[in-house]
């Protein structure tokens, strides 16, 4: 009998590389050198082909901490793990589980943060990152892709603060052609409010930023926040030069402990056209009935790690 190959793949590729392939095109790639600050996503492919972030802003170069899509925060326990130019540093320790399978890939790392003075490290995140398809094969949705990404953040400590600031957990620095200073991009929010001076700071399930991506075509991210996170919905960190990010300690810190660690549950829809603001909140909708993602200990033959859905997110 022929071989099935699986539609959705994980990759592993030269110099500290991962490649997340549908229907054998690449939709999404993960970068882990220890030469960068902190791992990040690059590129996000479109609908149209092009990829819908970007590294750094625009017109700032002090802004070269902005590496498409990453995890970051400004302030655990006082330190700043945003910035470029700190002894701070984010770094993979191990990659837990690669799945391929037909509906969706599932990449389950882990990745130390370390303050750049201690060996040790003040905090472990468990990453999971799922990927599949915006739609079956056939449909208008196809090329779409749908990104779930679970963090769980245990202390080495029994106890840390993530400490009040708009700076954290979760960033997207998209093209500059979807950027609505820079480019022809719009910000909308499920509430539906357009534009930075009436999304900044306020509340909403899910954030979009969609734009030109050719001269007759326009493709967008929406970023959803889950139910399951503290304060959600979440505050909006976003701005007109190409910016969002869910602000989980807007308005005031969170705590983590060794028994009960921060988990974080976001998703990333790369969709074609401008934001369809029924389809986003079917998605959200479907995106806060899923079970979150457990790490256990494999029982097959060649893996040391599985990761499956669970009733509830660890």
């Amino acid at each position: 009998m022929p071989v099935r190959i699986p539609r959705c793949q994980i990759i592993p590729e030269p110099d500290h590389r991962v490649s997340f392939v549908i229907d054998g095109q690449e939709r999404l790639g993960w970068h882990f050198g220890t030469h960068y600050p902190r791992p990040f996503f690059y590129p996000l492919i479109g609908p149209a082909g092009t990829c819908l972030t970007r590294m750094g802003h625009p017109g700032a170069p002090n802004h070269d901490h902005h590496q498409s899509i990453w995890f970051a925060h400004h302030k655990v326990l006082g330190i700043d793990f945003w910035a470029n130019n700190l002894p701070s540093r984010i770094r993979q320790k191990e990659w837990m589980a690669y799945h391929d399978g037909e509906d969706e890939s599932i990449m389950a790392v882990k990745l130390g943060w370390y303050d750049g003075h201690d060996p040790k490290e003040l905090l472990e995140q468990e990453l999971i990152v799922a990927v599949r398809s915006g739609g079956p094969v056939g449909s208008d949705f196809a090329p779409e892709t749908i990104i779930e990404l679970q963090s769980t953040f245990r202390p080495t400590s029994e106890m840390l603060e993530f400490g009040k600031t708009n700076f954290g957990f979760l960033a997207v620095r998209v093209a500059r052609n979807l950027s609505a200073h820079f480019g022809g991009g719009i910000i909308t929010d499920s509430e539906g409010r357009v534009g930075e001076p009436a999304i900044f700071g306020n509340r909403a399930r899910w954030m979009d930023y969609s734009g030109p991506v050719s001269e007759d075509h326009d493709d967008g991210i929406t970023y959803f926040d889950h139910p399951s996170n503290p304060g959600s919905p979440t505050h909006w960190h976003v701005r007109e030069d190409g910016w969002m990010g869910a602000s989980a300690c807007f308005s005031e810190p969170l705590m983590a402990t060794r028994q009960q660690p921060l988990v974080l549950r976001y998703q990333l829809h790369a969709h074609a056209g401008k934001i369809n603001a029924a389809r986003a909140s079917q998605l959200a909708d479907q995106f806060a009935g899923k079970p979150g993602f457990g790490v256990s200990k494999a029982t097959a033959k060649h893996e040391t790690w599985t990761v499956k859905r669970v009733v509830s997110a660890p």
